[in-house]
């Protein structure tokens, strides 16, 4: 097959590439294509339940509550851009390039760990797209939920999610674009009826409350972005190398503050007339209580399409980490685990547990923690490096360059896995307590920070392999090309 005819096939419509680097001939990516990508991230009401929370359980007021929504997305954010410049750099999703800090085996580990936690992402997200839709046919034809239109609206929400994800970056750019528009115009809609319809007085006589559970809502507030960070790559590898990297951290932050501080403040409003929501098992029903009919309808139809949006990227970065876990089928078709596992665990959250948003901050806290090991050690790593070698990524055999000790770099697997323990140590959630959550750092929701700084301090002093120094200063070599002295390379991954 001709070069052109290759780029056109891995470039249209439908996505066929799979985890082997992108050459330099197709990257024809744009920086300012992140700035929708980052905003239609965050499209998802349940902001407004999160900015409820700060008011109701962290009982901060209304100016605490602006500086949390300001510091999160800088912190997590911050991080996806910084890390989202080895996706230019080696052409390959982000857990594909972990395979050069962890060795082939290594990766497995926090690979899986991650793959795991977009779990329970993407069926938080496939149980409030599926609310958003019963709370619509409520106000619209006045259809109470059941069990059986639960799962209904659920298996609607997942299907779209994984026809829409299973077509590829291409698709979700474009969708990205238009509900950038359309849910900016709503929320704008949203902003001058709680300007011209709520008691200003009451909000800002709120009193304030302590700095720690204001650190702590911080920190909750950006877990969100946190999990984003290992699949920045996946959406940079089609930039060229020379494009450059302020803009790659300046479309992340300020695609994603764009939704985050106005929702958040927006949830914050709401809750002083309403403090119900903040805990309400289910997240969505409150707007069409709070805002008019011609508001809530239009409003939720286009935060159903964001919810669509926020977990078809969450499976488009899914499929590669299932692939490059070892499971040799097209992106796709790997995409289809994480959406059974969707509907499954979307139907227990949604008929057997008691509390949706005590589940969903527990889970945003372990989430937290969890990429916050990887992040440090991948962090250094990206200091270290500046290229990949393609076919070492790609090579799962002994004759890679990045198979180290027995498939490990035992470094980075050491500072991964002491990180993680510590994280947990400080962390405290619904039905688990770290021995150390008492202390000022669990208390102020500090763990995943924590994590991060163990994890980068711990890696950068661990001393360094040869076979590492002459990896990370290799010139970056194509996929399916043999290293000198190499018998040859075998590619592990499968193209669809």
């Amino acid at each position: 097959m001709s070069t052109t005819a290759e780029t056109a096939e891995h470039e249209g419509a439908l996505e066929t590439r799979g985890l082997e680097p992108v050459p330099d001939s197709e990257r024809h990516g744009r920086t300012r294509e992140l700035f929708p990508t980052w905003v239609a991230a965050n499209i998802s009401v349940l902001l407004l339940t999160m900015g409820a929370g700060l008011i109701v359980s962290n009982r901060l007021n209304f100016w605490q509550v602006l500086v949390v929504a300001l510091v999160s997305p800088v912190l997590s954010y911050g991080l996806v851009g910084l890390v989202s410049i080895a996706g230019k750099r080696g052409g390959s999703p982000g857990m594909t390039l972990s395979r050069a800090v962890f060795g082939q085996r290594g990766n497995l580990f926090p690979g899986s760990l991650i793959w795991v936690a977009r779990w329970g992402w993407e069926t938080i997200n496939a149980v409030t797209g599926a609310y958003a839709i019963l709370t619509v046919l409520d106000i619209c034809f006045g259809v109470k939920q059941n069990t059986a239109l639960k799962v209904v609206t659920l298996l609607a929400f997942v299907a779209a999610t994984f026809l829409i994800s299973g077509l590829g970056r291409k698709v979700l750019q474009v969708c990205s674009q238009w509900s950038t528009y359309l849910f900016g115009a709503f929320s704008v809609l949203v902003l001058v009826y709680l300007l011209t319809n709520t008691d200003w007085s009451e909000v800002f006589d709120q009193p304030a409350g302590s700095t720690a559970m204001m650190i702590a809502g911080i920190g909750t507030i950006a877990a969100g972005g946190i999990s984003w960070v290992p699949t920045g790559p996946d959406f940079t590898r089609y930039l060229p190398r020379t494009a450059p990297n302020k803009p790659l951290v300046g479309h992340a932050v300020g695609g994603a503050a764009l939704v985050v501080v106005p929702m958040v403040l927006m949830g914050a409003v709401m809750a002083v007339s309403t403090p119900s929501l903040s805990s309400a098992q289910d997240p969505v029903a409150f707007l069409g209580d709070l805002l008019p009919k011609w508001i809530a309808v239009p409003y939720l139809i286009m935060a159903l399409i964001g919810m669509l949006l926020i977990n078809s990227m969450s499976m488009y970065s899914a499929g590669f980490t299932a692939m490059t876990l070892g499971i040799k089928v097209p992106r796709a078709w790997a995409v289809s685990v994480n959406a059974i596992i969707s509907l499954i665990f979307g139907y227990l959250l949604m008929n057997v547990a008691t509390s949706f948003m005590g589940s969903f901050i527990s889970f945003l806290t372990l989430l937290a923690v969890a990429f916050s090991a990887w992040i440090g050690v991948f962090g250094i790593d990206m200091l270290r490096r500046k290229t990949y070698d393609g076919a070492a990524l790609m090579d799962t055999k002994r004759t890679s360059a990045y198979w180290y000790k027995a498939g490990f770099a035992w470094q980075a697997m050491t500072a991964w896995g002491v990180a993680l323990v510590v994280g947990l140590l400080f962390t405290k959630v619904d039905w688990f307590s770290g021995p150390l959550a008492t202390s000022w750092i669990g208390r102020n929701g500090l763990g995943w920070l924590v994590t991060i700084l163990v994890a980068a301090a711990l890696y950068a002093v661990l001393p360094r392999e040869p076979l590492a120094e002459q990896a990370a200063a290799a010139p970056a070599r194509p996929a399916g090309t043999a290293a000198e002295g190499e018998g040859g390379t075998e590619l592990a991954a499968t193209k669809a």
